[in-house]
């Protein structure tokens, strides 16, 4: 900030799904995270902090500033009849959005929810069972607003558990990208409240870059062959990178690869492999783009210098490894059709190309 701001500051918490701890250009990486890594600049940068492996107990923390088991979500959203492993916010907590509302802040919500009970996708048509107990939404527990999927993951181009407020909706526009489409909404919500004289808080949770791995061509272009020299080179790049940037101490060594990952060297399909980090990599990149246009409408609105920013990631990178040797597409709910009707076909397998 420039100067001493005279009001209540605006907030934007915006939480990232499963990014590593490498994969912002100001974190060692060579993603093109301009946005991001402008908002690092100018502010301060985390080097230790520590949260959940897996994502709902970060988020219940972070919502409620409790042990995630106080919160009633010690693990994931399956109910296991303990209180401490009930897999939605209890009613012993309140959340950042509940106390910041009694303070007269419009409280704002655009992404993932996944703190409201076990979700499990219906076919062919969604229900999500709004008000009933084990199934708290985010306008139940504080948010005056809200968008986006009550569950945990889900395609990208055609969302199975997209809400507006408490109301279940579906993907109408056949060019709907579930990134895009959160971003939107955030604008149109910090737009719609711009007369007044209170300030917003804003929870901007993408889901982003989870699998499935889900990009727009034009995005995936930036960076298709840009990891063609393989993840042994790349992460060492990025050690060295840290280290100079001060992120990590010059004393420490690099990590042993994982165990299930080849030598980039023995890698059948190296094309394949690269893809898939060029969509991962687009999944960040759009994501950035979309920061940089909320940055833009805060400077339209001239609420920029008087907004407090912070940035962060519910875990680190995705852990879960799926055999790529299968020789049969995965059902799966990505099979989905797009909005527009095209087909798309999951599995993890090298002649299926990821992405768009």
């Amino acid at each position: 900030m420039n100067e001493q701001p005279t009001t209540r500051p605006n907030i934007i918490i915006c939480l990232m799904d499963d990014l590593g701890f490498s994969d912002l250009g100001s974190y060692g990486s060579r993603l093109l995270t301009r946005n991001i890594d402008r908002l690092a600049e100018n502010g301060i940068r985390c080097t230790q902090m520590y949260n959940s492996a897996r994502c709902c107990p970060s988020r219940a923390a972070l919502l409620t500033g409790l042990n995630p088991h106080q919160a009633g979500v010690g693990h994931m959203t399956a109910d296991y009849g303990i209180d401490s492993y009930q897999g939605y916010l209890n009613d012993r907590c309140v959340t950042v959005a509940e106390v910041l509302r009694t303070a007269g802040y419009r409280t704002l919500m655009s992404g993932k929810w996944h703190v409201g009970g076990n979700y499990h996708p219906p076919a062919p048509e969604f229900g999500w069972p709004t008000g009933e107990e084990g199934y708290p939404t985010p306008r139940q527990r504080g948010f005056d607003r809200f968008f986006g999927i009550w569950g945990g993951y889900t395609s990208f181009f055609n969302p199975d558990s997209l809400g507006l407020d408490d109301t279940p909706i579906k993907a109408e526009t056949t060019d709907f990208y579930l990134t895009e489409e959160i971003t939107n909404h955030a604008l149109q919500m910090i737009s719609e409240g711009s007369d007044s004289d209170n300030p917003f808080f804003l929870y901007l949770s993408y889901t982003a870059p989870h699998w499935p791995l889900h990009a727009l061509e034009e995005d995936v272009a930036k960076y298709e062959g840009a990891f063609r020299q393989g993840w042994d080179a790349e992460r060492t790049a990025r050690h060295e990178s840290q280290k100079a940037a001060g992120l990590l101490d010059e004393k420490w060594q690099i990590s042993a690869r994982d165990q299930d990952a080849p030598d980039w060297i023995d890698v059948r399909h190296k094309d394949w492999e690269d893809l898939r980090m060029a969509v991962y990599a687009a999944q960040v990149d759009r994501v950035d783009q979309g920061i940089g246009r909320i940055m833009d409408r805060l400077r339209e609105l001239g609420e920029y210098d008087n907004t407090l920013f912070m940035f962060l990631s519910d875990n680190g990178g995705c852990a879960e490894l799926f055999q790529e040797d299968k020789d049969i597409p995965v059902p799966s709910i990505y099979s989905a059709p797009t909005v527009d009707g095209r087909n798309v076909t999951c599995g993890n397998i090298p002649s299926l190309r990821p992405g768009p």
